[in-house]
């Protein structure tokens, strides 16, 4: 298991460089490092599918902010743009739209975990119905 404190410095980096941890647009090879893990430790952790998807199946904890609705951005413009984010949905692409919404609307700590099953096995954070 991986010490907290190398959990931390992994999401610094992620959240430094900008880099979306386990993004489907991430370029990966044979030789690619495992995934990403990302630390949640005070962290709202933000799922942008529908409200029917969220029922399914979600993050245990998550807060469920409909990207396709239209108060996307009233509800997300509400939140402290100085906390820390991790976002997911589905497949990632939704989750890729809310977090460059989220860093155009000035949010700084903004991780994109991708879908569903990725955002669980780099959060550790289990799947609940």
């Amino acid at each position: 298991m991986w010490k907290r404190s190398t959990a931390v410095a992994l999401f610094a980096v992620a959240v430094l460089t900008g880099t979306a941890a386990c993004s489907s647009s991430s370029a990966t090879s044979d030789t690619a490092a495992p995934t990403s893990v990302v630390d949640v430790a005070g962290a709202t952790i933000i799922d942008v599918r529908t409200p029917e998807e969220f029922t399914s199946g979600h993050l245990e904890g998550a807060t469920n902010i409909n990207l396709q609705s239209s108060g996307f951005t009233s509800q997300i413009q509400s939140l402290p743009k100085d906390s820390s984010y991790v976002v997911y949905c589905r497949s990632g692409n939704r989750s890729a739209e809310a977090v460059a919404q989220m860093k155009a609307a000035g949010f700084t700590n903004v991780v994109d975990a991708g879908g569903l099953q990725e955002a669980s096995d780099s959060t550790g954070v289990p799947v609940v119905s």
